[in-house]
């Protein structure tokens, strides 16, 4: 019986899995620290679990990172500020050391195929999966293919309107100031109201004002995508309250233009939780691992 390995590479842990499907995964995690503190500890666990039944191992990393098959730095993470990380080959490191196919993609494309494969999206034929926590990042499937062009998809980085004089907040991203991402992820609400997100009371007004940015954005998304469901992730979103007011959001900012059966009474089977949970990505490595010994 083929085993498979996975890596959900996170700028704070990775979250390393060996199976073939939700019913038999076994992981574990390890703190993210410099490559040659990390990458022993993954691969022991990757050894030990899979045995020589290991077939090939996929990886969802935090980015940037090259997926350019063509690229001389294809599985390469790029440009980030993690010590060590810079420019390391962690697709070429995983598959020396194990002797196995290794898919490679980003940790929020991993997420998205592993809620298509075996989560919220499994009946629909595209999606789009967002995640709301240290950063926001997206990841789109149709017809069972990731969305990828020129670089990954970098949706946390759209430009959604921001009346300051309602909202004064000048945002965190460190390129782009009142992005997506630098509106509404986890540091964001904490520099702006002074607490961790999971500290705020769910009547606290950062949730209206959030629910009313992330909706904003799901309209533009809806225009341009047209995803047959969006599922909504990370540390951000675990205030489910969120779901309620983000749906009357997109009902509002779309106001009757798009018509499909998809986005039904309400909206509750369109915005969705991930059906996996917090092992959407990890998942989606397994799946990234079968695909990778496929195409071998």
């Amino acid at each position: 019986m083929k085993i498979f390995g996975s890596i959900e590479a996170g700028g704070t842990k990775f979250v390393c899995g060996v199976g073939t499907n939700p019913a038999d995964l076994r992981t574990t995690a390890f703190p993210t620290k410099a490559p040659d503190e990390t990458l022993p500890a993954v691969l022991d666990f990757l050894r030990r679990e899979g045995g020589a039944e290991l077939a090939a191992v996929g990886i969802g990393s935090f980015g940037p990172v090259d997926l350019d098959p063509m690229s001389p730095a294809y599985g390469h993470i790029t440009s980030t500020p993690k010590p060590g990380w810079a420019n390391f080959d962690l697709a070429g490191a995983v598959r020396s050391a194990l002797g196995v196919p290794a898919g490679f993609d980003t940790d929020v494309n991993a997420a998205a195929i592993g809620e298509a494969r075996w989560g919220a999206a499994r009946d629909v034929a595209s999606c789009l999966y967002l995640t709301f926590g240290t950063g926001v990042g997206g990841g789109y499937i149709a017809d069972g293919r990731l969305l990828h062009g020129m670089i990954h998809p970098e949706m946390g980085h759209i430009r959604i309107p921001h009346d300051r004089a309602a909202d004064p907040f000048p945002g965190v991203c460190p390129f782009h100031g009142d992005c997506l991402e630098g509106l509404c992820c986890g540091p964001a609400l904490e520099k702006r109201w002074g607490k961790p997100s999971r500290e705020l009371p769910a009547e606290h007004p950062a949730w209206a004002l959030q629910s009313r940015y992330v909706a904003m954005a799901l309209a533009t998304f809806v225009c341009t995508l047209s995803p047959a469901r969006i599922i909504l992730g990370g540390g951000v979103m675990k205030q489910t309250q969120l779901f309620g007011s983000i749906r009357s959001g997109l009902a509002e900012f779309l106001n009757g233009y798009v018509v499909s059966p998809s986005l039904g009474e309400g909206l509750d089977q369109y915005v969705v939780p991930p059906g996996l949970g917090d092992r959407a990505g990890v998942l989606g490595g397994i799946a990234l691992a079968q695909q990778a010994l496929e195409r071998k």
